[in-house]
């Protein structure tokens, strides 16, 4: 058995459902001769319930202290990230952690917000949400923002755009890592419309 990738997508109070659910979703279907390629893990800073944004309730699988090491971080948006987490010196620490252990850090919608906070984008291009991106370019002047794109690709980082982008770069990563005709038939089971 090939050893799953696993895949740790950041939980907070007020993150965007889609953010997380849509990479969720694409990095928890693909399978090569009836194996998983991924394993997921949903992960916050402790074990108490998520609300997410208009009410939603997760129980993440692992903390900040307990979950297992990590090939991807997936850094989702919402009102929770740039206008609380960031703002919390322990999820900035964690992530920037992270961040030197795996191999690629993602984030989707203003996630961005919290790898700009880091310095993680610093001299680099970057996207997020459009109604934030004039917001990212003003706060974080070292970082190139680019608009009109669904993803942008730094190699170690890439940055999506607002909320269902999110679901094109986990395909486009997919896709990078494991193949054209993964993605696409991943794709198709979700019935998901994509141009990688």
């Amino acid at each position: 058995m090939n050893k799953k990738l696993k895949v740790g997508i950041f939980l907070f109070n007020e993150v965007e459902v889609l953010d997380f659910a849509g990479p969720f979703e694409v990095f928890s279907l693909p399978e090569k001769d009836n194996e998983k390629l991924f394993e997921v893990i949903t992960i916050a800073e402790n074990t108490n319930t998520i609300s997410a944004r208009n009410g939603l309730k997760i129980v993440p699988d692992a903390t900040f202290l307990n979950h297992p090491e990590l090939d991807i971080l997936i850094i989702p948006g919402g009102y929770g990230a740039d206008e609380i987490e960031i703002k919390n010196p322990v999820a900035l620490h964690w992530i920037k952690e992270q961040h030197s252990k795996v191999q690629l850090t993602a984030s989707v919608c203003t996630g961005a917000f919290l790898l700009a906070e880091c310095g993680l984008l610093d001299n680099k291009k970057a996207t997020t949400h459009w109604m934030d991106l004039d917001i990212l370019a003003k706060a974080y002047p070292k970082i190139t923002v680019i608009k009109n794109v669904k993803y942008v690709d730094e190699e170690t980082i890439i940055t999506a755009g607002g909320i269902s982008a999110g679901i094109n770069m986990s395909f486009y990563i997919v896709k990078n890592i494991f193949g054209e005709e993964i993605a696409k038939f991943t794709a198709k089971r979700m019935e998901y419309d994509i141009t990688i």
